[in-house]
């Protein structure tokens, strides 16, 4: 694709949440996303789409990279290790600087978490204000105007109050507040501050129609506590909420610390856990009531159809599947399997993807539609899928845990229809996610799948070698020889 002109770049803006899942934007789903549903129609889905880790720095720093966590060094959050256990290479350049070297007016606000410097010029960001909170009920901020506009309100500027509560107990631990109800406006939320400093980023960006913006918007919702106002809450009725169908799971044939992290919820019945997911959705319908005023904004200012809107988040949430809740080690899809709509010039509209595709492909995706220039990643460009729905493209992700603080080890492979978990902490899994999508069935231990499970964890071994992942593919010493097949086989 040869480069573009400066007069022929369309605008970006980029939508990402924090934490939600794929299906709550599904067709049928019981979650509420009307303008999504439009988005949705107006554009291309992927349903298939992966984020490269479980948790919110690395895959941020990924999105931004398209460099798996390994190379881009945020392994870990931000504020949850020391630097010397995630640190960015600072030296990778992000996609947004190319844009903003390309001539791109550029603006961030909301969640950043991906590195700690929170200098966003050093990352191709003109403007921007962030609320880079550690998600608690207290809403810390370090956005000092952002507090000021809720104590505009009335309101205690860092605390919001809640009528109601749903909180875990466990001896020893803190009480965790797993989600409430306020009565504060809906106008006091994040949510609604951080797009409607969108919404004058765009008006700003009107004014000087020959210059090509990238606006850039990212919530903390709907990541847990799910806290969210009474009139989205009573959208939804907790009895009306199905079960997951792998609810009843004991996760028997699989890592025992799964059924530790299970065991932090044994407090919970089917209710509270209904509860609790009625909240979750409802946080999703505000997100998706604040992407309607800004797409409202962006109509009323003639921007339509030069601007492409991405839609994704950074990774899902289990709720309540497996009987677990939030992310972590557990590799289910609910936690890997993000939303990820795009729409604008170039773009099919009303069609959706069932090839399988990365959030490591945002980079050379935007990169390519924007300015036509390649960007040099690990990801792939979507350009392909975009153009020729009939294209030959290869069905396969791949992911890393670090561990979190507690250091698990774990690498996934997705090709097809099946899936593979290397776990350095115990035993492997493999998944045929066509005949069990809640993947309750173990089949690492079939014989009948021996060579699937070998030809997969030769396949890790090769992206290992081809990424320099060479903490994992150089482990051939006595004490680390327990894959299905070493780093040296070939099928």
């Amino acid at each position: 694709m040869s480069a573009r002109k400066r007069g022929d770049r369309p605008n970006v803006i980029f939508l990402m949440t924090d934490q939600q899942r794929a299906d709550t934007v599904a067709p049928g789903s019981v979650c509420q996303t009307p303008v999504l549903d439009g988005l949705r129609q107006r554009g291309v889905t992927f349903n298939r789409c992966y984020a490269p880790n479980p948790i919110c720095s690395p895959v941020r720093a990924s999105l931004m990279t398209g460099m798996l966590p390994h190379t881009h060094g945020m392994v870990d959050c931000t504020h949850t290790v020391p630097p010397y256990r995630a640190r960015l290479d600072t030296s990778l350049p992000f996609w947004s600087s190319g844009l903003r070297d390309a001539g791109y007016r550029t603006g961030y606000y909301g969640k950043w978490h991906i590195e700690r410097s929170n200098r966003l010029e050093d990352f191709g960001f003109d403007d921007y204000e962030l609320l880079d909170y550690f998600v608690d009920v207290h809403h810390k901020a370090q956005s000092q105007r952002y507090l000021d506009y809720r104590r505009g309100l009335g309101l205690d500027p860092e605390q919001t109050r809640l009528a109601t509560r749903g909180v875990v107990r466990q001896e020893g631990y803190r009480e965790m507040i797993l989600y409430g109800v306020t009565d504060e406006p809906v106008e006091s939320m994040r949510e609604y501050y951080i797009y409607k400093r969108g919404i004058e980023f765009l008006q700003q960006a009107a004014a000087d129609p020959d210059r090509p913006f990238l606006l850039f918007l990212s919530t903390g919702a709907p990541h847990d506590p799910y806290i969210v106002p009474r009139p989205f809450y009573e959208r939804y009725d907790p009895a009306s909420i199905p079960r997951p169908l792998n609810y009843a799971d004991d996760l028997g044939d699989r890592p025992a610390i799964y059924r530790r992290l299970q065991s932090v919820w044994d407090s919970l019945t089917w209710e509270d856990i209904a509860e609790a997911t009625a909240h979750y959705y409802a946080l999703c319908s505000l997100i998706d009531t604040q992407v309607g005023r800004l797409l409202a904004t962006v109509d009323e200012l003639g921007l339509g159809e030069n601007t492409i809107v991405v839609y994704c988040s950074d990774h899902g949430d289990f709720m309540g599947a497996h009987r677990l809740f939030t992310k972590g080690v557990p590799p289910f899809e609910e936690a890997y399997r993000v939303p990820f709509i795009m729409t604008g010039p170039g773009i099919p509209v009303g069609t959706s993807v069932d090839h399988i595709t990365s959030l490591l492909d945002v980079a050379s995706t935007i990169t390519a539609l924007t300015t036509g220039e390649s960007f040099d990643c690990q990801g792939r460009s979507l350009l392909p899928l975009l153009q020729d729905a009939n294209v030959t493209w290869r069905d396969e992700a791949y992911a890393e845990m670090h561990g979190q603080r507690f250091f698990y080890t774990q690498r996934i492979v997705w090709q097809d229809n099946y899936k593979y978990v290397f776990n350095g902490m115990d035993r492997d899994e493999l998944y045929d996610l066509a005949t069990d999508p809640g993947e309750m069935h173990n089949l690492a231990a079939d014989p009948a799948h021996a060579k699937v499970l070998k030809r997969m964890a030769g396949r890790m071994w090769e992206i290992a070698r081809e990424t320099d992942d060479y903490n994992l593919y150089k482990a051939e010493d006595a004490m680390y020889r327990f894959a299905p097949v070493g780093p040296r086989w070939t099928e």
